[in-house]
């Protein structure tokens, strides 16, 4: 059974930072590209940060550019996404995905076409 799990969402206050962490169980993640997404209410689910499987290649959205940054650890079998500067924006359910796919993680970002899905954690941005 292959499963990612997603932690470490919370109110933070503008201004501030979290740290998401995915975790994968049943498989190891040496092979996927992984990304974060999120979905705030009532718009659709956008690519934030994508890394490839080995590390080497990362994708931001304009909107996190200079404030988020992705990284993994296959050994732990661990994507993070840090984020710094949070802004009310920010706030939305956040999403790990992992893919097998011969597309670069700038092509395939944007697509939102995880194989496997986490079941999300909330990020709340407010004073």
């Amino acid at each position: 059974q292959l499963q990612l799990v997603e932690s470490g969402g919370g109110l933070v206050q503008p201004g501030g930072s979290l740290r998401l962490s995915c975790a994968a169980s049943g498989f190891s993640l040496d092979y996927y590209v992984i990304g974060w997404f999120r979905q705030a209410p009532g718009k659709e689910r956008e690519g934030v940060s994508c890394i490839s499987n080995s590390g080497g290649r990362t994708y931001y959205a304009d909107s996190v550019k200079g404030r988020f940054t992705i990284s993994r650890d296959n050994a732990k079998n661990t994507v993070d996404l840090q984020m710094n500067s949070l802004k009310p924006e920010d706030t939305a359910v956040y999403y790990c995905a992992a893919a097998r796919t011969i597309l670069t993680v700038t092509s395939w970002c944007p697509r939102v076409q995880g194989h496997y899905w986490g079941q999300g954690t909330q990020v709340t941005v407010s004073s």
